[in-house]
């Protein structure tokens, strides 16, 4: 009896893998639209912000201390905090210029 339940089983046409597929499809477009491919916006706008900054420019790192460009070398910058003090920082802990600060205080 378990014989004829399992052909009947078979011969009964379901799309229900190919819903699936399309689903699962469906979840990775929206996931990459959504969350990888701003990220990856994000990430470029920082590095060529990274890549532009010059002498002069006011910055601030990520651990939050605010300066002005003094010097720019191939990887770190020396930012000048005070009259006389100056500190080395590796560009990739710049986390935004002046431009981009002013920028995100009008959004709010």
């Amino acid at each position: 009896m378990n014989n004829i339940f399992f052909l009947q089983a078979s011969n009964v046409e379901d799309n229900s893998g190919m819903l699936n597929i399309a689903f699962l499809v469906a979840i990775f477009v929206i996931f990459y639209f959504f969350m990888i491919r701003p990220q990856n916006k994000k990430r470029k706008e920082l590095q060529n912000m990274r890549e532009s900054l010059k002498k002069g420019d006011s910055v601030v790192t990520i651990g939050g201390i605010h300066g002005k460009v003094v010097e720019v070398k191939e990887t770190t910058i020396v930012l000048s905090v005070d009259a006389n003090t100056k500190i080395k920082v590796d560009k990739s802990s710049v986390s935004m210029d002046e431009a981009t600060k002013l920028t995100e205080e009008n959004k709010q």
